[in-house]
């Protein structure tokens, strides 16, 4: 595959996801959520808001966020937002990270470790579901800085990253829950992930510049190097879900959530052809005012 810059001079970008002729992405550090148009115009929305690392498509068009503090929606036609979640069982939620719609109008998430202070220990996150109707049940604790999520195509094994751990593969029971743990992958420096129509499992890799395809087994079937070291989350998109889309965070942006400094602007997000389609993934289906 050959890979194309889009667009270009970030810090570090994450959370890629297409909506109908636009392709969504996010800048942790820079802040808030873009939106590139095929004419290569790229919007700014939500300036102030940090450590976006996760992006799904509501039904009715707005967008849900996550970043410190919970989940948030944005109206791109006026600019608004506000909070679908910001607690659970009374607790407040230091921060959601990477998350995948479920195809039933919900989505499975992992937390933020101390809502992204990298300043501070890290915190052990955990994995959630919540349905259309903000109904959260939590599904697994105690687990290393939650990354990427994505669903085996036909809905039965859930990938979770747990960045600098590995990857793994639950089994997703008929009532939602999780099961049967176990490992996918022992490469600990996987981020985001997305899946493809033949169960393949794409992850991208923040320490050797690299995108990896691997096998429903976990075995290693291609990668590609990337101009990046940090290469951060992918997706698929498109009419026939073959566009991928792919971010990056420079050659410095893993050291610059620790040292509190803004990286060089290296960080871009690129396309590429598919041979083999995505997984569709699906919208959410939350009742937001008006």
């Amino acid at each position: 595959m050959e890979f194309r810059p889009l667009a270009s001079g970030y810090c570090f970008l994450e959370a890629p996801r297409v909506a109908g002729e636009y392709v969504w992405f996010t800048d942790l550090l820079l802040g808030g959520v873009y939106r590139l148009s095929p004419d290569g115009t790229v919007d700014h929305f939500l300036k102030d808001r940090h450590h976006i690392g996760g992006l799904a498509v509501n039904h009715d068009g707005r967008i849900v966020c996550g970043g410190p503090g919970g989940l948030v929606w944005l109206d791109p036609a006026t600019g608004s937002s506000g909070t679908i979640i910001d607690s659970i069982d009374g607790a407040p939620l230091t921060g959601v990270n990477d998350f995948i719609a479920d195809g039933k109008g919900g989505l499975y998430f992992g937390t933020l470790s101390k809502g992204a202070d990298y300043s501070q220990e890290p915190q052990l996150t955990r994995l959630f579901h919540i349905d259309a109707e903000r109904r959260v049940r939590k599904l697994n604790e105690g687990l290393k800085f939650s990354n990427g999520i994505g669903l085996s195509p036909d809905g039965k094994r859930l990938y979770h990253n747990e960045s600098l751990l590995g990857v793994f593969v639950y089994d997703v029971l008929p009532d939602g829950n999780l099961a049967n743990k176990a490992l996918f992958n022992a490469r600990d420096d996987g981020d985001g992930l997305a899946v493809d129509a033949e169960g393949g499992v794409w992850i991208a890799h923040f320490n050797t510049a690299e995108l990896a395809r691997y096998h429903p087994s976990g075995d290693l079937d291609r990668s590609w190097l990337l101009p990046h070291k940090v290469v951060s989350s992918v997706c698929f998109g498109g009419p026939d879900w073959r566009d991928m889309y792919v971010t990056t965070a420079g050659d410095h942006g893993i050291e610059s959530l620790f040292s509190g400094e803004l990286p060089p602007r290296e960080a871009a997000l690129f396309h590429a052809r598919s041979d083999i389609p995505g997984v569709p993934v699906g919208v959410t289906r939350f009742s937001l005012p008006a």
